[in-house]
């Protein structure tokens, strides 16, 4: 025997009939706190503060680091 039922409902009510919590309110307030965060990381974004972020040092130590850099290369590649 094979019985089959159409039940027309709402989500809403589905969730009601079988005891579930209603989630929406918790959802809501999860998505305002990613939509913050993902503002307060996208303000960050500008260039200017993005390349002091990558590159912290200041210029004159980082073309300081890039000659230690390629004079320790040149004495690695003599040893060869």
């Amino acid at each position: 025997m094979k019985v089959t039922m159409n039940i027309e409902c709402t989500p809403e009510e589905a969730r009601a009939f079988f005891g579930l919590p209603d989630v929406g309110p918790l959802q809501q307030r999860m998505i305002e706190q990613m939509e913050a965060k993902m503002d307060k990381v996208a303000s960050a974004m500008d260039p200017e503060t993005f390349l002091k972020n990558l590159f912290p040092l200041q210029s004159e130590a980082f073309g300081e680091l890039q000659k230690a850099f390629w004079n320790q290369f040149k004495f690695s590649n003599h040893k060869s």
